[in-house]
C-alpha cells in the first residue's frame, strides 16, 4: 500500500476509483483505513475518487507521540496536507466518531477546501468525554506511569503499531516517560474541556459558523449519543440529518460491525447527497 511523508510522518494511504469527484472518508477511534475500506469502496462504486488512510498513531503510519495541538488538529491538518498533495480540493470530509471531529475540523481551518461535510456517528458531553479521554490517553499514562516505556509498547494498541511498522518500536522507546506523559495529559485535558460543547471539538460559534453542505448521521449509544447528533445538525445551517438508527442502545458503545452492515444504505445516502449538492 503506497505512503507518502505529510508533516514529518510517513502516512499509509490507499485511493479508491479511478475518476469523479473527490471524497475522503475517515473511521473512528484510532482504527486503520481498513476500518472505513468497505464504506469507501461503495461510495466509491457510485462514481466519485475516495481517498483513505491511516492518521499518524494509527494503522501503519508513524506514531508522533507529540505535538503543540490536540491530536485531532493535527490529524486535520495532515488530511489537509494530502489532499492539497493530490490536488484533490475542495474535496467532500467524513468521518465516524474520531474521523468526524477531524472533518469538522478541516472543515473550519479551511473551509476552502471542503465541499461538503458527511459526519457519522457525532461525540459529546460529559460520558463520552471521560471515556474517549480514558481510552485515548490515560491507560498509556498508566502504563508508562507502571513499566516505562516498553510497557506502553506492550500495550494492544502500540503493539499492532509496531507490528504494521517495526520502526514505531525505537520511536516509543527513545521518548522519555515524563515527556511522553506530560504530552498525553495535554492531549486528554484538552478533550476533557471539550464535555461541556455542543459536540467534541467545536463551539456552538463555530457549529454556527459553518456554511457549506452537512450531512449529520447521529450515532446510537452512549458515547455517540442520537441527541448529541441532532444538536449539532441544528447548529449547522441549512444541513441535513439522517436516522440510519432511530433509537438509542443503553451501551457505551455499539461495535463498529453494526454500523458496517449498513454501509450500502449509508453508502447510497452519501452519494445521493453529494450528488444533490453538486448539480445545485
Amino acid at each position: 500500500m503506497p505512503q507518502i511523508q505529510i508533516r514529518g510522518a510517513h502516512i499509509n494511504y490507499e485511493i479508491l476509483g479511478d475518476n469523479g469527484p473527490w471524497v475522503a472518508l475517515s473511521p473512528g477511534g484510532r482504527r486503520a483505513l481498513d476500518g472505513v475500506k468497505h464504506l469507501a469502496e461503495r461510495v466509491a462504486a457510485q462514481g466519485y475518487r475516495v481517498l483513505i488512510h491511516d492518521r499518524r498513531n494509527c494503522g501503519a503510519s508513524d506514531v508522533v507521540l507529540e505535538g503543540t495541538e490536540s491530536e485531532y488538529e493535527i490529524w486535520a491538518e495532515d488530511l489537509y496536507a494530502l489532499l492539497q498533495h493530490f490536488n484533490a480540493t475542495p474535496a467532500y470530509v467524513g468521518g465516524g466518531s474520531s474521523g468526524c471531529r477531524m472533518s469538522l475540523l478541516l472543515a473550519l481551518r479551511h473551509p476552502e477546501a471542503v465541499k461538503g461535510l458527511l459526519l457519522w456517528r457525532v461525540t459529546g458531553g460529559e460520558f463520552a468525554a471521560q471515556r474517549l479521554a480514558n481510552q485515548y490517553y490515560f491507560q498509556f499514562i498508566e502504563a508508562a506511569k507502571k513499566g516505562g516505556m516498553a510497557a506502553v509498547c506492550d500495550t494492544e494498541h502500540f503493539r499492532d503499531r509496531i507490528a504494521q511498522r517495526p520502526s514505531n518500536r525505537a520511536t516509543i522507546m527513545n521518548m522519555d516517560v515524563a515527556r511522553f506523559t506530560a504530552s498525553f495529559s495535554k492531549w486528554a485535558d484538552g478533550f476533557l474541556q471539550d464535555a461541556g460543547k455542543p459536540v467534541i471539538g467545536a463551539t456552538t460559534a463555530q457549529l454556527n459558523s459553518i456554511k457549506i453542505p452537512t450531512l449529520v448521521v447521529p450515532g446510537n449509544d452512549k458515547t455517540h449519543d442520537r441527541g448529541v447528533g441532532e444538536r449539532a445538525q441544528k447548529l449547522i445551517p441549512g444541513s441535513e440529518l439522517y436516522l440510519l438508527f432511530p433509537e438509542d442502545q443503553n451501551i457505551d458503545i455499539v461495535p463498529p460491525q453494526e454500523w458496517e452492515y449498513k454501509d450500502d444504505e449509508l453508502a447510497g445516502v452519501f452519494a445521493k447527497f453529494m450528488q444533490r449538492h453538486s448539480n445545485g
